[in-house]
This record gives C-alpha cells, structure tokens and sequence, in this order.
C-alpha cells in the first residue's frame, strides 16, 4: 500500500498530506482490508505521538541550549519512539483495525481462523464436548465420505460412540495418543505401530476384561483414511456401505454388528443414537 512515506511530526498534519490520504484512499478501493491496517498504524503512529509530546510538556525546560534546531531534533526522536511503538501485535493499532472492520463488515482473520461456534439450533441440549467432537472430525470424516460413500455423520458417530465422544481415547502404556478412534484392532497383517489396553469384550453375551492390540496412527485424519479403507476394501462390510450410501443410519449399525465390527449385543441400538444425535447437529451446522 502506498502511503507517504515521510514522519508525521509537530510541524505536519495528517489533513494537510493529501497525497498520503489519496493513496489510502485508492488502495482501500484494491485491498480493503490492508488499507484497514495501515489506517489503524497511522491513528496509533498519531496517538504515541501526542502521547510523546505530552510527556515533553510536563517536563520543565531549562531553556539552555534549546532552540529551533534542538527541537527538531527532539521532535524528530519522538517520531522515531513513536514509530516503534506502533504496530506491536496486541497494541492499540490491532484494537482499532478489529473495531474499523467491525464497521465496514469485514471478517476479522483472527475470528475467521477460529473454530466457529454452533448455531443456538445445533447447542439446545447439545453437551460442548459432542459439538467439539464433530467439529473437530468433521473434515477427515468428509475426506473418508468422498472415498466410501458412507456419510461423514455416520463416520464421525462411531468414532463418537467408540471413544466416548473422545474422552476414552486409547493410549499407549507411556500415555501417547493412538489417534484409534474407531476401535479397530491390530490383526496379524498390521505393520504399524500399536498400543496395547485393557478393553470389555462380550464372551458368550457376557461382558468380560481382556488385553487387546489396538492399531495406532499417527493422526486423526489417518486413522479416518484406514477406517475408510477397511470399511471399503473388505467384503464383510460390502452390505455395510450399501446400507450406509442410502441413508439407513439403523441399517448402517445393525450391518455393522452383524459383519462382527463389535461383539457388544446392543452396539447396533447405541450407534444407531449416536449416528442420530451427530446428524442432528450436522443438519444445524450447514
């Protein structure tokens, strides 16, 4: 952005350089957001300055040796002091750019960066760690969706209802993330790394505690890609896509079970609500 780029000081004011206004001018009609920035920088510039010359008021004068030479010197320090105050992350420059962007309707990048917060529709009832959970998933779970055509919901519902909406994540004995939020366990042809808990496993339709290898990744976004591939690779779970791509939520969890994804005889009932309650707040999202 164009702007003069010669020192505000006590003998110049900002209305009288029409050439630096009317390069702001322009350059807020190119890149609106910029211009906000370096407006902001000027009214801070403009505040240290005042700040800087009050400070000089209140000390008295000793009168030697000052003349008009030594107060453009002195002048010219404080513009300088100014200068370097003004544009510090946090500082008063950032406060005013936030407050001109609010005005002309403009995103902050700050806010735009940040996780958005559900629509009042979406959080009625809903717990913060639910909304978490989905929000957090929501992106690996649509990448998984556009290569099984089982719906990001769903995905994201048995990654909730595995990990209790991510409270029991699994962990290696060291306490480092799995990243495991599916469950899925470590088979024989598994080469990665894994991590060994203590899990409830039904026996005879009775719960009992084992020690089991569960698969462990090295992110969220990875353990969404394998389950992806194992849903949409093996032939048990063929029926389980299907059931999935049309929408039966029920289905999709009672093909599950029945393929022997869980051995939990109410695992079809309760991912079945779980798969509800992620749609539900989905649908407020969009």
């Amino acid at each position: 952005m164009a702007l003069s780029s010669t020192p505000f000081n006590a003998g110049n004011s900002l209305t009288s350089d029409t050439r630096s206004i009317d390069a702001l001018r322009a350059a807020a009609a190119r890149d609106p957001k910029s211009s906000i920035k370096e407006a902001a920088k000027q009214f801070e510039s403009l505040f240290m300055q005042e700040v800087m010359k009050s400070m000089r008021a209140s000390t008295l004068s000793t009168g030697m040796l000052e003349n008009s030479a030594t107060q453009m010197g002195t002048e010219m320090l404080d513009t300088q002091f100014a200068g370097k105050l003004t544009g510090l992350p946090g500082g008063l420059s950032d406060a005013i750019q936030r407050q001109l962007q609010r005005q002309m309707g403009l995103k902050d990048d700050a806010a735009k960066n940040a996780v958005q917060p559900l629509p009042v529709l979406a959080t009625k009832g809903i717990a913060p760690h639910v909304q978490t959970f989905i929000q957090k998933h929501d992106g690996a779970a649509k990448a998984a969706e556009a290569a099984t055509g089982i719906p990001a919901s769903f995905m994201i519902a048995q990654a909730a209802h595995e990990s209790g909406w991510g409270r029991r994540e699994i962990t290696g004995r060291d306490g480092s993330p799995s990243f495991n939020v599916f469950g899925i366990k470590a088979t024989s042809n598994w080469t990665g790394k894994v991590a060994e808990v203590q899990t409830t496993e039904y026996i005879d339709g009775k719960p009992q505690k084992v020690t089991a290898k569960f698969r462990a990744y090295a992110s969220y976004e990875e353990a969404f890609k394998d389950y992806a591939r194992l849903i949409g690779s093996n032939e048990r779970y063929a029926n389980v896509v299907a059931q999935a791509q049309s929408g039966g939520a029920e289905g999709f969890a009672r093909g599950l079970q029945k393929a022997g994804y869980a051995t939990d005889p109410e695992y079809a009932s309760k991912l079945a609500k779980v798969i509800n309650t992620t749609v539900r707040v989905q649908r407020a999202m969009a």
